[in-house]
């Protein structure tokens, strides 16, 4: 049970909540801040202008609405917002965005009633997951369209997806003994006033990214193998040199998975011992920079990834909707805590880093089905007829498109502003729009990574090394034969590069940590 409290919301705690089955609470202490903002806020507003308490919403704000009308404005609000198109977002980024916004709720600066964190904790405890298509955030007033998809639930009314299946939110309600959210003062903006789907999409960004880091570290460590290389490029006195934390949690990792490994070779033996005297070495002094630089390109994923972690932390747990409720202070501010700035920035980052963890991936490829760069393998890593059969040639297009097309989509949408709502929202932060395109960069790589690690497979095969490799590796190549067997006759890997695609989203060797 992970307990809402006036303590932080970890990255721990999102993981143990969206993948390890914990259910969520709110203490009665923060229960009784809820209802003290909310009494707050109705003897407050009784005798003054409060924007969207008793004003229209953004440039209709100098409109005042009369008393009789002020619950309708919230459902009118909700509803006229519920307005998203595209596909749905998945089940884990919708829980994630509703315990994003279950946080922020409970600080007791919304001046909601008790009722919608109660609707909210029931929603999440059950897995139920409102309908929330992808498109309709500009991220800047929050985000408004998918957070009122979210609002439209927590009233009764829309579509929700639920044991599998898209249902109509009256019937799972009566089905699950919820009952609907009665609208009493300033729910509807509260809702979906915030930065809580593009945070939450940000978190399973975040897991799915370290995933990625491991793996991308894995496939760079047994490429090293492959070849026999020397330890002296990952080794703790050369990274050490270079004061980036990155680099060296990278270069740790790959003497952590390289530790049993009678593949890779030290300079003192071979380079180093005096026994050279030719004018053309044979040998190979050092690698490429795909195999060579491996902390030097990976150490930067990972510090941008461990500071998004900071971020998000940040975000989920601050006030991010607009007036603040201050009982404590005796007031109501106005401002711009909805604006997804920071969030927008670190997710455009993570999109970066992970284009070019999508671009070593490809070297790495293009390393192994090269004859005449690696010079110790058929081409394509082609383990039949050479003419005949064409081995990994095929998989090298997919994955050299689908880099391609991470490349184009690192764009950055921090910077992409598009003034809208009558020109009152004059800058915004397109922030979902950048989780949701970071999120694609992200599946578009454990892709590449796929087709990597089956040419990996067949390239320790072809040269008979297996007794000789790490046992990381050897427990990889395990894997990834239990999907893909070592094979001579072309057939169609469509089916196998999405199989173990699936297996690294879903599973983590744990190499190194954020």
């Amino acid at each position: 049970m992970i307990t809402i409290s006036r303590e932080a919301l970890t990255c721990a705690d999102m993981q143990a909540l969206l993948y390890d089955k914990s259910k969520i609470s709110i203490d009665q202490v923060t229960m009784g801040r809820i209802e003290k903002s909310f009494r707050f806020l109705i003897d407050f507003s009784k005798d003054k202008i409060i924007y969207g308490i008793n004003t229209g919403f953004g440039p209709m704000a100098q409109y005042r609405v009369e008393q009789k009308d002020l619950v309708k404005l919230q459902y009118n609000l909700i509803r006229s917002h519920a307005a998203g198109s595209g596909k749905p977002l998945n089940p884990i980024q919708v829980k994630a965005a509703m315990i994003a916004r279950l946080k922020t709720l409970s600080l007791g600066y919304s001046g909601i009633h008790k009722d919608a964190a109660t609707v909210l904790t029931q929603l999440i405890n059950h897995d139920v997951t409102p309908f929330i298509p992808e498109h309709g955030g500009v991220g800047a007033s929050g985000d408004l369209v998918q957070l009122s998809q979210l609002a439209l639930v927590i009233i009764g009314e829309g579509e929700v997806f639920y044991q599998g299946k898209l249902q109509k939110t009256e019937d799972v309600f009566n089905q699950l003994n919820i009952k609907p959210l009665q609208v009493h003062m300033r729910e509807g903006l509260a809702l979906i006033n915030g930065t809580s789907v593009m945070t939450g999409i940000g978190f399973v960004n975040l897991f799915k990214a370290r995933h990625l880091v491991n793996w991308s570290l894995a496939a760079s460590a047994m490429i090293n193998e492959l070849v026999q290389s020397f330890d002296d490029h990952f080794s703790k006195e050369l990274n050490g040199t270079k004061k980036h934390k990155g680099q060296q949690v990278i270069a740790e990792g790959l003497r952590l998975f390289l530790t049993d490994s009678k593949l890779i070779r030290k300079r003192e033996d071979h380079l180093y011992n005096g026994h050279h005297s030719e004018k053309v070495i044979k040998q190979k002094v050092q690698e490429y920079y795909s195999l060579r630089c491996v902390p030097q390109i990976l150490g930067p994923v990972i510090d941008t990834l461990t500071y998004a972690k900071t971020i998000l932390e940040g975000e989920i747990n601050s006030v991010n909707d607009n007036p603040i409720i201050n009982f404590e202070k005796g007031t109501v501010y106005h401002g711009g805590n909805f604006h997804g700035d920071y969030v927008s920035f670190e997710m455009d980052k993570v999109k970066t880093a992970i284009t070019k963890l999508s671009m070593l991936a490809e070297r790495q490829l293009n390393f192994l089905l090269n004859s005449k760069i690696n010079e110790i393998l058929p081409p394509f890593v082609n383990l039949g007829v050479l003419g005949l059969n064409l081995g990994m040639q095929g998989a090298q297009f997919t994955a050299t498109s689908t880099v391609a097309e991470n490349q184009s989509l690192s764009f950055p949408n921090y910077v992409h502003s598009i003034p809208n709502n009558n020109d009152n929202q004059d800058v915004v932060s397109m922030g979902t729009n950048s989780a949701l395109i970071a999120d694609k960069v992200i599946n578009n790589t454990f892709e590449v990574l796929a087709i990597e690690l089956m040419t990996l497979s067949q390239g320790f095969a072809k040269l008979g090394l297996e007794g000789k490799a790490s046992t990381r590796t050897q427990s990889i190549l395990d894997k990834v034969r239990s999907i893909l067997p070592v094979f001579i006759e072309d057939n169609s890997l469509y089916q196998q590069i999405a199989d173990l695609t699936d297996y690294l989203k879903n599973n983590d060797i744990q190499l190194v940590e954020l």
